[in-house]
């Protein structure tokens, strides 16, 4: 069949299939993105369950069944601003943090994310209402428990991705974070491209030359791309198709040799040698990988290819013995953030010339619940309903703190009055009002939730 007879061919089949298709099913139609789009987000989960006693919700003293962070569980040798405070005997705990100008206490393995005191905004007492793994990393990212194992309603990502990223290549991008796209009033554009890692895309993006070489490969894609257009302007219902040029015209982008080392984790450490150091000695002794993924975003945000990036970094279930290492751990990953804000400075915006990337990036951190007050027998400890979270946003209130725990039990208490009355914010309200910062309404996606304000920049 020749060029010209199977494009007419094409053309008179789709003119007869595509409104019997649209009877058949419904379509959800691809409406035309927001204009003036020039925010980007970035979400991490910290997996397994951080101690925030150590970090975001410092305690420091035995009160209640609280038993602090002490020399006796933790190794202390590699922590930046651990400064001994004596409990009893020979046991002792750390100083309080709060630097000069904060509003915000931190602990001990806040490390040099404290220098950022002023551009952080920290939740305490999250009701997080579960100990399960599963259940509470679903409900920080959807705001909704598991159904039968499944997500009832799609992750933050995921929402932000289709209200803000269907012109982009990667709407949402997603390395083992708990990404969902649930729903029928979502745009199939947006569902996160979920894997490993990024080198896992990259070499998935590699191709031989022993048949066909790139020029080849970039002329099928783009008469395919040019053939799904056309068609697409002869049809009533033209969602189809104009779906199938933007993913073969993708297809281009990705395969063009210019955006492979967006996906190729050795160039990205070269690119950002201050987020992800590999000189002797200066690697990161847990989350190497979780730099990757931050030199990913930022490089990947210049670009302008993605709208969202998510992330996991853990585990921080330390029942045992590692307790010792719970301290570096978020360290470690504080460390991550630190730097990643600094590159974010000093990176242009892809739209904005006169711009800075972090005047329109927003993060946030979230762990699906946090470890007990006690410490168990083997010296760690274990699940508890109570969470924290942590936000770098302009949309959002710095150097400010919302929220608490109750001093005895760290359990959350109520924070502010809702719509059913006083009580403790959950995550489904950290949700909506990440979304009710950029104008979304959140019920338009979200049964549970409401927007704090107080959070929000006047």
């Amino acid at each position: 069949m020749t060029d010209t007879s199977r494009r007419r061919f094409l053309q008179v089949l789709a003119g007869a299939s595509a409104a019997g298709a649209a009877m058949q099913f419904p379509l959800q139609a691809f409406a035309d993105p927001p204009n003036g789009s020039d925010e980007f987000f970035l979400f991490i989960h910290a997996a397994g369950a951080w101690d925030v006693m150590l970090g975001l919700d410092p305690r420091n003293e035995r009160r209640g069944l609280i038993e602090p962070p002490n020399t006796d569980v933790l190794d202390i040798t590699a922590l930046d601003r651990w400064n001994d405070v004596a409990l009893d005997g020979d046991t002792r705990s750390f100083e309080l943090v709060r630097p000069t100008g904060s509003n915000i206490t931190f602990g001990p393995a806040i490390g040099e994310l404290g220098n950022f005191y002023d551009r952080v905004t920290v939740v305490n007492g999250l009701a997080v209402n579960t100990v399960s793994h599963p259940d509470g990393t679903v409900f920080a990212a959807t705001g909704r428990h598991l159904s039968g194992g499944r997500a009832p309603e799609s992750s933050i990502d995921t929402l932000l991705g289709n209200e803000f990223g269907r012109d982009k290549l990667f709407p949402v991008v997603s390395m083992n974070f708990p990404s969902w796209f649930v729903g029928a009033n979502l745009d199939r554009r947006a569902m996160p491209l979920r894997t490993g890692s990024v080198d896992t895309v990259g070499r998935s993006l590699s191709r031989s030359n022993l048949n066909t070489y790139d020029a080849d490969r970039d002329a099928v894609t783009a008469l395919l791309s040019r053939e799904a257009t056309e068609l697409a302007a002869r049809q009533q219902f033209p969602e189809v198709f104009n779906g199938m040029g933007l993913q073969y015209e993708g297809l281009r982008r990705m395969l063009a040799s210019n955006l492979r080392s967006v996906f190729d984790g050795t160039a990205l450490a070269a690119m950002y040698p201050t987020l992800v150091p590999t000189a002797a000695g200066a690697r990161y002794r847990f989350f190497q990988t979780g730099a990757v993924n931050a030199a990913f975003a930022v490089e990947a945000m210049k670009r302008n290819v993605v709208r969202c990036v998510s992330f996991s970094m853990g585990s921080f279930d330390t029942h045992n013995t590692n307790y010792r290492n719970q301290a570096m751990l978020q360290q470690e990953l504080f460390a991550v953030i630190a730097r990643l804000i600094r590159t974010l400075d000093s990176t242009p915006h892809p739209t904005i010339t006169t711009d800075r990337l972090s005047e329109h990036t927003h993060i946030l951190v979230v762990s699906e619940f946090c470890r007990t007050p006690q410490i168990n027998l083997s010296g760690g400890r274990d699940h508890y309903p109570n969470g924290s979270a942590l936000v770098v946003s302009p949309a959002f209130r710095s150097n400010f703190v919302y929220g608490s725990s109750d001093p005895d039990q760290l359990l959350p208490r109520p924070s502010g009055m809702f719509t059913d009355g006083m009580r403790a914010i959950a995550p489904p309200d950290l949700l909506a009002t990440m979304l009710g910062a950029f104008g979304v309404d959140p019920r338009r996606y979200m049964r549970d939730g409401e927007v704090v304000r107080a959070l929000l920049r006047a």
